[in-house]
């Protein structure tokens, strides 16, 4: 209903457009006959100035009087059209207005309009936020201003993350490579670049890859995500020892509440099952915080006793000694983890694979020198 008093709100308007100027005729026509009165006060003055009636300064004040006024009717009256149009014309112009306008426009509506759709709710008709439209549109809007802003490295850095998502990882490598060159190399985004690289190669981590995580452990030695997938890239190469010493490391570094930590202990358990046996692992310290802290001191206090003893009757239990040494770290006591892999060095005696896990455990722990 709304509509439609509307639509006659607006037919009205221009049908009162069109009847306007009808409506002046009578004005018009007024302002022709105030030009005659003037003209006829002019020819009286110049007889009564004649007949030596009125003095010339009044004839001519008067005469000048009466020339502004006409001078001024006869300007409305050359703005206006003509009003010698019969009456009944205008009337069949009247007539014609109200008939043929609502006509015109309800013809036209019928072409051009949709009188049988149903109106839609205000909720259907609201346009979309951002957050409903689908995330290939998002994209696509993101594509089109790339494409006419390549060197907007917030761009790139921005849909990096949702080509991962979206399985396009060549896109993904691209759209990371370009935010390290225009925003400059970060741990964070060379790990990304890394990751996508890795992702490309259907999970292999490919030299370039390895050059990725590599700059990024130059800027923060700490990076988990490099980490990670060094260690992976050591195992793809055939170096499981090697791999274990930079997960364990990375495991014993790790919050007990870190999401990573399921990935690092299942990447351990599939390539050493025995690395699973009893010892004081960081989910039995995590556990141990939900007692009062004597009873969590005298637990954790007792497995690292029993691991101790147990390493001193079997020296080249290699994982035994890493898990010694990370225990004391989690503990807070670096000292004992230092002396821990000391003891653990001279255990394992020449066995060079031993030695290169304990080397890589140590320096992931930060405990060299």
């Amino acid at each position: 209903m709304t509509l439609w008093f509307v639509l006659a709100l607006m037919t009205a308007a221009a049908i009162f457009a069109v009847l306007m100027p009808l409506a002046y005729a009578r004005a018009r026509q007024d302002s022709r006959g105030e030009i005659a009165v003037y003209r006829d006060q002019i020819d009286e003055i110049e007889r009564d100035r004649a007949a030596g009636l009125i003095p010339d300064s009044e004839a001519d004040a008067a005469r000048l009087e009466v020339s502004r006024r006409l001078l001024a009717a006869a300007d409305v009256a050359e703005m206006e059209t003509p009003s010698g149009t019969p009456i009944w014309r205008r009337r069949t112009v009247a007539l014609v207005a109200l008939l043929l306008l609502p006509l015109a426009a309800g013809a036209i509506y019928l072409k051009l309009g949709s009188p049988n759709l149903p109106g839609a709710s205000a909720s259907l008709r609201e346009t979309p936020q951002p957050e409903q439209r689908p995330i290939e549109d998002l994209v696509a809007q993101v594509e089109r201003h790339l494409a006419l802003n390549p060197q907007d490295g917030r761009g790139w850095d921005v849909v990096a993350p949702v080509y991962m998502r979206l399985g396009r990882f060549d896109d993904a490598v691209k759209a990371r490579a370009n935010a390290v060159r225009l925003l400059g190399s970060t741990a964070a985004r060379e790990a990304d670049l890394g990751e996508a690289q890795v992702a490309a190669a259907n999970g292999i981590v490919t030299a370039e890859a390895k050059a990725a995580f590599d700059r990024a452990l130059a800027l923060d030695s700490s990076d988990v995500k490099s980490q990670y997938y060094l260690g992976l890239a050591a195992e793809q190469d055939g170096k499981p020892d090697e791999a274990l010493a930079r997960w364990q490391g990375l495991l014993a570094r790790a919050p007990a509440d870190a999401a990573y930590r399921p990935l690092i202990e299942q990447s351990i358990a599939r390539l050493d099952p025995a690395a699973s046996r009893p010892g004081p692992s960081a989910d039995d310290l995590a556990a141990a915080e939900n007692l009062s802290p004597e009873q969590r001191a005298d637990m954790v206090r007792g497995m690292v006793e029993r691991l101790a003893a147990r390493l001193k009757a079997e020296g080249s239990d290699i994982d035994g000694w890493l898990r010694l040494v990370r225990a004391y770290m989690v503990l807070g006591d670096r000292d004992k983890a230092r002396q821990a892999a000391l003891d653990a060095r001279q255990a394992i005696g020449a066995d060079e694979a031993k030695q290169r896990r304990l080397d890589e455990f140590v320096r992931g722990l930060g405990l060299e020198g």
